[in-house]
């Protein structure tokens, strides 16, 4: 492994429902390995499989990071708001690449799920998810939600619109890239055009992909991109 004592360490963050082997996360462990460095695959998977905080993911990354070191965060998905939100906490991070950043969790899951399915999630305690790292079922406490409304700004329209950049939003100041699917179903991609326009440190690159990043020609630009940060941030 590299032996430059400024080198960052380098975390993996995966998305929501997925875990420490994800397919991007892995592909992507591989290609660093194979260039003389280390990436440690984080489990977000916390405090379990089922009972999922946001907070607790911010502080995984946090702990992940050895005193007096320097870390680069790249995130997917939920992995990439982690990421963002463990930025600004955290002076340490001092580079981000997020992979369509899940942006705006707690307003965008109630407009999808509808507000008669929001309300029985609240009455019932949990919601079925599809486990994409073990299979099966996730029935996931809507604690998950509580905890996130607290880290990742309030659910209500008392913030402005989607065009603003108001307390929903990561404070990240560091140099970050974000890649993101122009046909993302799941994050839409113009959540990290408003989130991109108005920070001059943050450049996003749109990719002929949807939410999953997963073509090859994706990988070869996230390749490229994390190497990139990486020597950029490792002076």
């Amino acid at each position: 492994m590299t032996s430059n004592r400024f080198a960052p360490t380098l975390l993996y963050a995966h998305g929501f429902a997925s875990g420490p082997r994800s397919s991007k996360g892995t592909a992507l462990a591989r290609e660093l390995a194979a260039r003389g460095h280390s990436l440690e695959l984080l489990d977000l998977r916390v405090p379990d499989r089922e009972k999922l905080r946001l907070s607790a993911m911010i502080d995984v990354v946090r702990r992940a990071i050895p005193e007096g070191a320097r870390a680069l965060g790249i995130g997917s998905s939920l992995g990439g708001l982690t990421m963002a939100r463990a930025a600004e906490r955290d002076p340490r991070i001092v580079g981000l690449v997020l992979l369509a950043p899940a942006f705006r969790l707690v307003e965008r899951w109630r407009e999808r799920m509808g507000g008669d399915a929001w309300e029985r999630w609240n009455y019932a305690g949990t919601t079925p998810y599809e486990d994409f790292a073990e299979g099966g079922t996730l029935n996931v406490d809507f604690g998950f939600i509580d905890d996130a409304v607290e880290v990742d700004g309030e659910l209500t329209s008392a913030y402005g619109s989607a065009e603003g950049i108001g307390p929903r939003w990561p404070d990240v100041r560091v140099p970050t890239v974000i890649l993101h699917g122009v046909h993302d179903e799941t994050v839409a991609v113009g959540l990290s055009r408003t989130f991109a326009k108005t920070r001059p440190n943050v450049r996003l690159i749109e990719l002929d992909d949807d939410h999953r990043l997963s073509k090859p020609a994706s990988l070869e630009v996230l390749f490229a991109e994390v190497e990139a940060m990486r020597a950029r941030v490792a002076g």
